[in-house]
């Protein structure tokens, strides 16, 4: 789950299961290490339903049929289950896809309440947007812990585990703090000094927040666009309060002024202004400076944008004016494109240039 916006669909699916009895209605499928290229990265996760369904499918790419059909016998037995894709175990699946790389996949069942503890956790920290790490240990002396692997949640003031090892739990307590926000996950080996333990390593980041100023149906697109993104939004209607919906999106009417008190502004949230009205646009994009936000975005020409720029007299490498990537986008749907693309592209360290043009590795 090295990937913040997949966790709420993945835990509310988690959360409305049936558990209740020692059979399992699902089975929780987590990249634990990768080698070389593949499509997704160690720590993402993917719910397997008794019915076949799936939640955060990995990816077409990897060798998610036969990770669906193992995870069905991990159901049937109730035990976890380690299995690894590449040259030593597998080849043919990976040949298949055409992956290119290997990878090892934990495959736990999920049968009863306590199993989900360390979801609502997670869940916990992300509720008040705080970054902290989750480490899974799934293997002991080279086998899987069954019935299922043993976790620790911790955040800034916070912690939850169910770690059957004192020390164990007192190594992991004290390496976790250290795992900075902008980390990937990794597995590390722990030797304890009677057993030698495979643990996962993964920071949990806040997710990200999106707030959007104005009316327009260009607001209303970004808005809309941000939730399809797994963001938490919050669009700002300078003159109109709104409901809040079953969609997730938050609605207020709210000032300049009073923003920083009624809109949580940290600095894993951006903000885009777009009320196509200079003096108000000028208002909300102080008031949005004296924040701690990431990115700060505003629409209009270039001539709106020299005329903000010169207005606001301030330096701020976090303003964005004119907001979005230059893709010659027209219509609302595509500048919402384009913003969102930017800011995807800022928060993830990457100029938003041509793959096909880049060397790179596209997971760095």
């Amino acid at each position: 789950m090295n990937v913040a916006q997949e966790f709420d669909p993945l835990y509310r699916a988690a959360q409305a299961l049936p558990l209740a009895s020692d059979t399992a209605d699902a089975a929780l499928a987590t990249i634990i290490q990768t080698r070389g290229s593949t499509f997704r990265r160690a720590g993402a996760s993917m719910l397997v339903m008794r019915d076949g369904r799936l939640v955060c499918e990995l990816s077409g790419g990897c060798p998610q049929r036969d990770i669906v059909w193992r995870a069905q016998q991990v159901m049937d037995a109730g035990e976890a289950q380690l299995v690894s894709y590449g040259r030593e175990a597998n080849y043919d699946v990976m040949l298949e896809t055409g992956c290119g790389g290997e990878l090892d996949v934990l495959i736990e069942p999920l049968r009863r309440r306590e199993d989900l503890q360390f979801l609502e956790a997670m869940a916990d920290l992300r509720a008040r947007r705080q970054p902290g790490a989750l480490a899974t240990v799934y293997a002991a002396d080279g086998q899987p812990l069954s019935p299922r692997p043993w976790r620790i949640v911790q955040g800034r003031d916070t912690a939850w585990d169910d770690i059957d090892d004192e020390a164990l739990r007192s190594h992991l307590e004290a390496v976790l703090p250290s795992l900075q926000i902008g980390t990937a996950a990794t597995s590390v080996r722990v030797e304890t000094g009677s057993r030698c333990y495979d643990v996962l390593v993964e920071p949990l980041r806040p997710s990200h927040a999106l707030v959007v100023i104005g009316d327009s149906i260009g607001a209303r697109m970004l808005a809309a666009l941000s939730l399809q993104l797994g963001w938490h939004t919050t669009w700002v209607d300078p003159a109109q309060a709104r409901d809040d919906g079953e969609d997730g999106l938050r609605r207020v009417a709210v000032s300049a002024r009073s923003l920083a008190a009624q809109v949580a502004l940290d600095a894993m949230t951006s903000a885009v202004v777009m009320t196509h009205r200079l003096e108000r646009d000028l208002d909300y994009l102080a008031a949005l400076l004296d924040s701690p936000v990431g990115y700060i975005g505003a629409i209009g020409s270039r001539q709106r944008a020299t005329q903000i720029t010169a207005a606001l007299a301030r330096i701020d490498g976090r303003l964005h004016v004119p907001a979005g990537l230059d893709v010659g986008s027209e219509t609302p749907q595509e500048i919402a494109l384009a913003v969102a693309a930017e800011i995807l592209a800022l928060r993830n360290g990457k100029q938003g240039g041509l793959l096909s043009r880049s060397r790179m590795p596209i997971h760095a």
